[in-house]
């Protein structure tokens, strides 16, 4: 039965920006905790990962991790509604300030991963922020900031900024970097072919424009973004799994459950007034 969480008015109320896999892992986490929790979606960049997250919750699709579902809310009076209700995580194109005005936030989470392009400021905007990967410092720009660089994965920064460089991703089946496909140009994309579908070396995911875009090499479409969205050059539009029957494209990889544990260790912190922490290392698979 999905949503075990019990009906309860006064629960807190936390916002987490995105609706990629590291977001929806974290709102999983939050809601166990009886945290009503809202995923805002981000336009950019866009999410591939989608059977390991909320995101499809955005076009009325079934949208569960585990135990816990996700639905679509398109207004503040549903936000309201839903809040503390023992209801699915709420998945909404509501933003930031959008959300503001309904009432306090106890945690904002900005989980959106941009790399550090945008600036983001979450001081003082809850009684707790928190910001996951670059770009982020702590006291500056958030409260807590939580590392995603392979070499720190899920250390808590109270203090100071995460690292700014992006890493090679890790190996999966033998294949790093080269098991993603990036859009070469701007444009609109199309594919009519499901995650979780076995494809071959040369076979055609889709078309960004007039331009074909095909898989690198055989294997299982472990993530793909959605027909119809428009991508910016450089973004990632689909990711292949090698390791054959051992392939995964759903539920909670390890890398999103160490960040999702390191958010919950970071509001504990936080409440212990302890000065710094970090998460146990274990074996991650990207």
């Amino acid at each position: 039965m999905i949503n075990k969480a019990q009906p309860d008015h006064a629960a807190p109320f936390a916002v987490i920006l995105g609706t990629n896999e590291i977001a929806s892992a974290i709102a999983v986490y939050l809601h166990r905790q009886s945290y009503s929790v809202v995923l805002s979606h981000a336009p950019a960049p866009p999410v591939s990962r989608r059977k390991m997250s909320f995101h499809d919750a955005l076009y009325s699709d079934v949208a569960a991790l585990g135990d816990v579902g996700a639905r679509r809310v398109d207004s503040g009076l549903e936000v309201l509604a839903g809040h503390g209700s023992g209801q699915p995580v709420m998945v909404t194109e509501l933003g930031l300030l959008d959300l503001f005005v309904l009432k306090p936030f106890d945690i904002l989470v900005d989980a959106r991963l941009n790399g550090g392009e945008v600036e983001p400021a979450l001081h003082g905007l809850a009684k707790l922020s928190i910001g996951i990967g670059p770009g982020f410092h702590a006291g500056c720009n958030c409260d807590i900031a939580i590392e995603t660089h392979p070499d720190s994965l899920g250390f808590i920064l109270q203090e100071g900024a995460t690292v700014a460089d992006a890493a090679p991703p890790p190996l999966l089946g033998g294949k790093g970097r080269e098991r993603f496909g990036y859009a070469p140009h701007g444009g609109l994309w199309h594919t009519a072919v499901e995650i979780g579908t076995l494809i071959f070396k040369d076979f055609p995911i889709g078309r960004l424009g007039a331009t074909a875009v095909t898989a690198p090499f055989d294997g299982y479409l472990r993530g793909v973004v959605r027909d119809g969205q428009h991508v910016a050059a450089g973004d990632e539009l689909f990711e292949i799994d090698p390791r054959g029957r051992n392939a995964c494209w759903s539920g909670m990889d390890d890398r999103a459950r160490l960040i999702a544990s390191a958010v919950t260790k970071a509001i504990r912190l936080k409440r212990a007034n302890i000065v710094a922490g970090r998460v146990a290392p274990m074996h991650i698979v990207q």
